[in-house]
C-alpha cells in the first residue's frame, strides 16, 4: 500500500485484497503516464541503491493464528524486529543514517489517524509525515490468513520508510509536483520500488524461512491478483507487480529496484 502524506483514500480481496493494495492513495502521492525518456529524468536515484546485498537474516514467522486466537498483533511485531534489525545494519555497514519508523496497531480502522481521516479501504500504510506505519489488525489482508502476504505487506510499507530516509521520497514528491502530466506513472515507480524492497527483505530471510515453494508460489499468485484495475492505476500490472518483488527477492539487493530508469511497459 502507499505511504500516506496528509490526503487519502479508495477500494478491496483477491478481489477486496486486490484493491487492499492497490487503491485509496494519496493525492499527493497518487497520481497518469510517463512517455519514454521522462522517468530519466524523474530519476529519484539514491545511494540506497549502491549499498550491496542484504545480509542474510533469521526471521522466523510466529504463527497468526494460534489454537484458534488470532495473534495478529505479535506476528506484525515479530516482522518489524526482524525488518529494524536487517535494514539497521545494512545502513550501518553502508554508513547511511538509520531511524526506525513508529509502528501503531489498531484493533480497527478509527476515524482519524496521523492526523487525517482514516484511509478508506486501505490495508496497511506508511505515514510519511510522521514516519510512522499504520497496522489494522483486522481486515482480509490479515485476518484468519496463514500465507506469506501479511509479510510482504509489512515490508512493502517499510520500503517506503527506506525511500523516506534515503531522500527518494522528497525527490518523488517535487517531481510529482512540477510534473503534473506524468504524475500516475511515478506513481507506480514508487509503489513498484517499495515492492521490489520487500522482495529483498523477503530473499535475505528465506533461509531462515520454514515455508514450502508452494508458499511462495501463491505469494507470486496473490501478487498478481493484487494489480491495478483499469480505472485505479496506482500500484502497476500484476504482472509488473510480480516481476518487480521478485527482482529484489532474487537479487537480495537494493540495486535491483531501479524503477526509475525502467521503461514504461515496466511500470505499466
Amino acid at each position: 500500500m502507499r505511504s500516506l502524506p496528509p490526503g487519502a483514500g479508495s477500494p478491496r480481496s483477491l478481489r477486496r485484497l486486490a484493491a487492499f493494495t492497490r487503491r485509496a492513495l494519496p493525492v499527493a502521492l497518487c497520481l497518469a503516464v510517463l512517455p519514454s525518456g521522462v522517468a530519466q529524468a524523474a530519476s529519484p536515484k539514491s545511494s540506497l541503491l549502491k549499498t550491496g546485498r542484504l545480509a542474510a537474516t533469521s526471521c522466523p514467522e510466529p504463527p497468526i493464528i494460534d489454537l484458534g486466537i488470532p495473534r495478529t498483533r505479535e506476528y506484525l511485531a515479530a516482522a518489524m524486529k526482524c525488518l529494524n534489525t536487517s535494514w539497521s545494519a545494512h545502513f550501518a555497514r553502508a554508513g547511511l543514517k538509520f531511524r526506525k519508523p513508529t509502528v501503531a496497531f489498531y484493533e480497527e480502522p478509527v476515524e482519524r489517524v496521523c492526523g487525517i481521516p482514516w484511509p478508506v479501504y486501505v490495508a496497511a500504510f506508511y505515514c510519511t509525515e510522521r514516519a510512522t506505519l499504520v497496522f489494522p489488525l483486522t481486515g482480509d489482508w490479515i485476518e484468519n490468513r496463514t500465507d506469506l502476504y501479511p509479510l510482504k505487506t509489512a515490508a512493502h510499507e517499510y520500503g517506503h520508510h527506506l525511500q523516506s530516509l534515503t531522500g527518494i521520497r522528497d525527490r518523488y514528491e517535487a517531481r510529482v509536483r512540477s510534473d503534473h502530466a506524468h504524475q500516475a506513472e511515478l506513481g507506480r515507480r514508487y509503489e513498484l520500488q517499495a515492492d521490489c524492497l520487500s522482495g529483498v527483505f523477503l530473499g535475505s530471510v528465506r533461509r531462515s524461512s520454514s515455508r514450502t515453494e508452494q508458499d511462495w508460489k501463491s505469494l507470486s499468485d496473490t501478487l498478481r491478483a493484487s494489480g491495478d484495475d483499469r480505472d485505479h492505476r496506482a500500484h502497476g500490472t500484476g504482472a509488473n507487480r510480480v516481476r518487480w518483488f521478485n527482482r529484489g527477492y532474487r537479487a537480495v539487493s537494493p540495486a535491483a529496484c531501479d524503477t526509475w530508469t525502467a521503461t514504461p511497459s515496466q511500470v505499466s
